[in-house]
């Protein structure tokens, strides 16, 4: 990559950096987007695909396999505390999960398809909306639009804090975790406070629940975990006893069996402690992530493309916890997400001092393009 291209991509990453967009709100993401590759002149451009998703799609001569290559459009809501000049603009929220960055490296693959075309099949560049609540990559794939794509292969990079910069992280089978959020409302009965006796309280019945919650997973021969995240007894009423109270909490797995199980010892656990108390309950679940899982014949494409561009290759035997949309297109394609290191002392994901590391674009660029040698040449 030449440092004039380079340079183009660093500075479109911190212009992106300072107009954050949450999940469902990526409108002017993508607009500008738009505006980067019309000068690119794609072979065709799917617009609201997903929602605010957008996708470019470069054709080969010959008749080959679709190649997908996808990213994030969305922000947090994190307020960003950094002293740089492409800081955010906009209050509460931030690109400190790099998504920015993401963006940039696939940008710099359309540089690239723009001069060199694939010989054979398509690649199809996806810029996709609502990672973040891990609703996006579900839209994307009920989208009507998606039936144009029909990808053979989809890849996927997250950059990783904590491995040297530039380093490539591989893992076979589960890169990282399944996970819900579990709300759970608890109803008993209001009363005065003066005759508590006469209302049915939920709070010994919640107090029950959250410590058997976290206490469940020992239970489970594979990993799983339950973190309880907030609670909610009752109103700030003095006069009056508590006669509701919500509980939430985070699920997680490696596989996608262990969440279902995981799911059911819950909410019988939940059942079984509110009958108790003659306290009804209802279940709600939000921002739901398969387990992201490799496919071994993506898997080596990617471990030959690290190769091939000379990267230090770092293989992992554990997931990740946190948890990647990205999981949905292996329900329809083989998939494979790879890690790219921010560095070794890099502030964390999802950190107020976080910014993406401009040095690691080339890298994640040259990884792209080799997938599409190997894959559409």
């Amino acid at each position: 990559m030449n440092k004039a291209v380079l340079k183009k991509l660093s500075l479109f990453r911190q212009e992106l950096h300072q107009y954050p967009e949450l999940s469902g709100q990526e409108i002017a993401t993508a607009k500008r987007i738009k505006n980067y590759f019309e000068p690119l002149k794609p072979d065709e451009t799917i617009t609201h695909i997903g929602g605010e998703g957008i996708a470019f799609t470069f054709k080969g001569m010959d008749k080959g396999p679709t190649t997908l290559i996808r990213c994030e459009l969305d922000a947090v809501p994190t307020t960003e505390v950094n002293n740089i000049k492409h800081k955010s603009k906009v209050s509460g929220k931030s690109h400190t999960c790099g998504h920015d960055g993401h963006m940039a490296i696939v940008c710099g693959v359309g540089e690239a398809l723009a001069e060199e075309r694939p010989k054979k099949g398509k690649v199809v560049l996806l810029f996709q909306p609502a990672e973040e609540t891990g609703e996006g990559a579900a839209e994307v794939l009920k989208s009507s639009s998606f039936t144009k794509i029909k990808p053979d292969y989809a890849f996927a990079l997250h950059n990783l804090p904590g491995y040297a910069k530039n380093e490539i992280v591989l893992k076979k089978g589960p890169f990282s975790a399944a996970s819900k959020g579990m709300e759970i409302s608890l109803k008993g009965r209001t009363s005065h406070a003066a005759y508590p006796e006469d209302g049915n309280s939920p709070a010994e019945a919640m107090s029950k629940i959250i410590i058997g919650l976290q206490k469940l997973p020992t239970s489970i021969k594979e990993f799983s975990q339950i973190t309880v995240v907030n609670s909610v007894l009752g109103e700030i009423s003095f006069g009056t006893t508590p006669g509701e109270a919500i509980i939430r909490a985070t699920l997680r797995s490696y596989e996608d069996h262990v969440m279902e199980e995981l799911t059911t010892y819950s909410e019988q656990l939940v059942h079984q402690i509110a009958s108790e108390y003659d306290i009804s309950v209802a279940f709600n679940y939000r921002e739901c992530f398969s387990a992201t899982e490799n496919n071994p014949e993506a898997w080596e494409f990617v471990n030959t493309a690290a190769k091939q561009i000379n990267c230090k290759i770092r293989h992992i035997l554990i997931p990740f916890r946190w948890s990647e949309d990205f999981g949905e297109f292996s329900k329809v394609t083989k998939t494979m997400i790879f890690g790219l290191g921010a560095g070794s002392k890099h502030p964390q994901l999802h950190e107020g001092v976080f910014d993406f590391p401009d040095a690691t674009i080339p890298t994640g660029v040259n990884m792209f393009i080799s997938l599409i040698r190997q894959i559409n040449h």
